[in-house]
């Protein structure tokens, strides 16, 4: 059997999402939760251009050395002021050595980790409507304050 084609992806923008340091929750049951404050940000593209709102979140549960989940939450505003929630899924995975590296805050280079994601936004801007009935996917890169996000469109 021949595999269909896979889906388009249509560059939407890019955001470069600053972030504080991680809230260390510590070991549960479950893994190693983090919660990491999302400060700010901007957002450039072809279609999408304006700012990451400060007051987001990343919460992360550390599975082992290796993969770490991630479910940030945050508020986007084109440069027309519409205002777009984000929910972006995600998974980092390198090797434990790397993942330390970038847990305490240092730089790793981004081809070293595989970061993707998948991300629903959620808007009442008329202009923007269009964005609540697609799914975007993105390939990340995580540096010491600030997280690297291009973000395409599953056509």
């Amino acid at each position: 059997m021949t595999a269909p084609p896979p889906p388009p992806l249509e560059f939407l923008t890019e955001l470069n999402v600053a972030v504080d340091p991680p809230v260390d929750g510590g070991p549960a049951p479950t893994g190693h939760r983090r919660i990491v404050p999302i400060t700010g940000g901007t957002m450039v593209g072809p279609a999408l251009n304006g700012t990451v709102l400060p007051g987001g979140a990343d919460f992360q549960v550390l599975h082992s050395p290796e993969l770490t989940e991630l479910d940030a939450r945050y508020i986007i505003q084109a440069d027309d002021g519409a205002l777009i929630h984000v929910h972006n899924n995600a998974l980092r995975h390198g090797s434990a050595a790397d993942i330390a590296r970038l847990n305490r805050g240092e730089e790793v280079d981004p081809g070293a980790i595989y970061f993707r994601c998948s991300l629903r936004f959620s808007t009442a801007s008329e202009e923007w409507a269009w964005l609540n009935h697609v799914i975007a996917v993105g390939t990340g890169e995580r540096y010491p304050d600030s997280v690297r996000i291009a973000v395409f469109i599953v056509r």
